[in-house]
Parts: C-alpha cells; sequence; structure tokens
C-alpha cells in the first residue's frame, strides 16, 4: 500500500512539475533552507532591538541627590511621570530615592500612587484609597504603626534617604532627638561642694599648723 502510494506521489510529482522526484525534492530542501535563513535574519533583528532596550533599562542609575528639607507639594514632581528626575516618595517625613524600583513605584507599577507622596497613612492601613495618601497617622492604632515601622525598617535597609518633608509653618516632620537626663550634667545636691572641701582642708592645715 505505501508502495503504491509513493508510485502515484512520483507519477504526481513528473505530470505537475515536469521534474523528476530527486529534482523536486531537492528543490523543495533549498527553499526551506533559503525560508529559514532569512527568517532567522528578521528574528535577529528582532532581539537585537529588544537587547538594546533591555540594556537601556539596566543602565546603572546615577546616584541619589540630596534634596534637604522640601515641602509635601514639592515632593509631587518626582512621582515617576519624568524620567529624567529620581523616582521619591516618604514614610513618616523621611524622603526616599525608589529610583531601583522603578517596576513597582514608578508609572504602570501596582504601587505607583504612592510615589511622590507621604504614604505612610496608606502603608500602615495597606489601602489605596485616595484619602489614605497624607503622612497623618495620629489616629492609627497599635498594629498598623507596628505594620508601618515594618515598612519603614524595609526602606531603611533597601533605599537611600534623600531628604525629609517640612511642615506647611517651616519646621520639618521629623521629631528631634530627645536630650536625656545622662546628656545634662546635674550639679550634686548632698554634700559639700569641691570648693567648699577645698576650704575646709585648708583650715585644718592652718590650725595644725598653729598648735
Amino acid at each position: 500500500m505505501a508502495f503504491q502510494l509513493w508510485e502515484t506521489l512520483k507519477e504526481a510529482i513528473t505530470a505537475y512539475t515536469g521534474l523528476s522526484p530527486a529534482a523536486f525534492f531537492t528543490i523543495l530542501s533549498l527553499a526551506l533552507a533559503v525560508y529559514y535563513v532569512v527568517s532567522g535574519l528578521f528574528v535577529s533583528s528582532d532581539h537585537l532591538v529588544r537587547d538594546r532596550e533591555m540594556y537601556k533599562e539596566m543602565e546603572p542609575l546615577p546616584p541619589p541627590v540630596q534634596l534637604g528639607e522640601i515641602a509635601e507639594e514639592e515632593l509631587k514632581v518626582y512621582d515617576g511621570a519624568d524620567p529624567k528626575k529620581p523616582l521619591l516618595m516618604a514614610i513618616k517625613g523621611q524622603i526616599y530615592d525608589v529610583s531601583q524600583s522603578r517596576m513597582f513605584y514608578g508609572p504602570g507599577g501596582p504601587y505607583a500612587l504612592f510615589a511622590g507622596k507621604d504614604a505612610s497613612r496608606a502603608l500602615a492601613k495597606m489601602s489605596f484609597e485616595e484619602q489614605d495618601l497624607t503622612g497623618d497617622i495620629s489616629d492609627l492604632g497599635p498594629f498598623e504603626l507596628e505594620k508601618l515601622q515594618e515598612w519603614e525598617y524595609k526602606f531603611m535597609s533597601k533605599y537611600t534617604k534623600v531628604g525629609t518633608i517640612k511642615n506647611s509653618d517651616g519646621s520639618s516632620t521629623v521629631e528631634p532627638t530627645e536630650t536625656t537626663d545622662r546628656d545634662i550634667a546635674k550639679p550634686a545636691e548632698d554634700g559639700p561642694s569641691e570648693s567648699a572641701a577645698t576650704k575646709s582642708v585648708e583650715a585644718a592645715t592652718r590650725e595644725d599648723a598653729q598648735e
């Protein structure tokens, strides 16, 4: 059965192409080889384009720029809309450069709405609501504050701090470090002072000399 089919195929090739079966299959093989070579060239060019794009994305980021104290309104320009500017966000008034995680915090990323803002409240509540995109954490509970602390530790260990947010009155949102009792030298409350003790010793010495 297979032999009859092969003979029928050979006769059909000869009848329709005027070529012998050997010549027909040789030409067919050459045509397929040319097709694969040409298609491979086009695919390679596409790969080159993709490689160039990936190379651009993998270019080293510029070093973080220290901003110092800025207003919350000024922070909004660093939301990733301008690719030439660093991508920044803040937690508890501390501003961090998150440019290395642009896929998460940049335009189109899952946390893009946090960029250019103090997202303390939203991170503490794990909220994506517009009203929670603020640094106000005054009414949060212990669990939410603990969650916010975890986020802050993560940012401190992974990203570079580049500034702080100042309040509308010009003061910093970061609370100053309190001076403890250990940093303040307390005068002695009990017993004579050093000068009084010295005077007592001198008086006793004079009395001994007179005797």
